[in-house]
């Protein structure tokens, strides 16, 4: 079995290493500090089994298990916490499994022999399990490598046919995503001024009105100008003007 490790911390990393060891027929294939890194690695290295803390920078462990689940095959997820048993409940039944720090050899080798029999299709539950909650993060192919976008830097959103364009501040990606479902879970975060186009609130620099009586939203940091529709163009002037 091939294990990944994620951590932010580095001696409980080594010291899962060596418990991991201490088993004999699993293997350490890599380590990451925070979640996101964790994802983009097991993306690389398609481990089995994925041992996750929940309280990490940049993405926590939650929402790490959650993109991880997306992944083709899906591996088995172990979460690691500080948190007692009662802090945990919500979610236990959809995780894999989980150890409270500090972590003893014989819990984890419960773990291990669960996770063996449960895996993908456990992961598939806590990916349904987690999805009310907002991702701060959306994942793309790209060449057939794996991109975290953090929502914070995305500019806007474009339906394109059964995908949707993502230009955020390093480039463009596409997702496997509906416009309809990114808005309902970021509806705080973006306005909708098409029926094809959302546009992060906080990169929204004014309306321009054409000569043929157009208008079209001036996104900051971004040279393209978004049409708005008629249908949305109250809502949008109500929002600029702060109402």
């Amino acid at each position: 079995m091939k294990a990944l490790i994620a951590d932010d911390e580095p001696p409980p990393r080594a010291r899962m290493a060596s418990l991991l060891a201490e088993l004999g027929d699993v293997e350490v294939i890599g380590e990451a500090g925070d979640g996101r890194s964790a994802v983009e690695l097991a993306s690389r290295l398609a481990p089995d089994l994925v041992l996750l803390d929940i309280n990490m920078p940049l993405m926590d462990g939650l929402e790490a298990a959650r993109h991880l689940a997306a992944l083709e095959p899906a591996p088995a997820v172990i979460f690691c916490t500080a948190y007692d048993e009662h802090a945990l409940a919500a979610f236990e039944a959809n995780a894999v499994d989980y150890l409270v720090k500090p972590i003893r050899g014989e819990r984890l080798q419960a773990a291990v022999a669960r996770a063996r029999r449960y895996g993908a299709p456990a992961m598939a539950a806590l990916q349904s399990a987690a999805a009310p909650a907002r991702r701060t993060h959306l994942c793309a192919r790209v060449r057939g490598n794996l991109v975290m976008v953090p929502v914070a830097d995305i500019d806007y959103l474009i339906a394109d046919d059964k995908y949707v364009r993502v230009r955020h501040a390093r480039g463009e990606v596409l997702v496997e995503e509906s416009l309809k479902t990114l808005e309902a879970e970021f509806d705080e975060r973006f306005v909708r001024i098409h029926r094809n186009c959302l546009v992060a609130k906080n990169r929204v620099a004014g309306l321009t009105r054409m000569a043929d009586e157009r208008i079209f939203v001036r996104v900051a940091g971004a040279d393209e100008q978004l049409e708005v529709s008629r249908r949305n163009l109250p809502a949008l002037r109500k929002f600029v003007k702060g109402g």
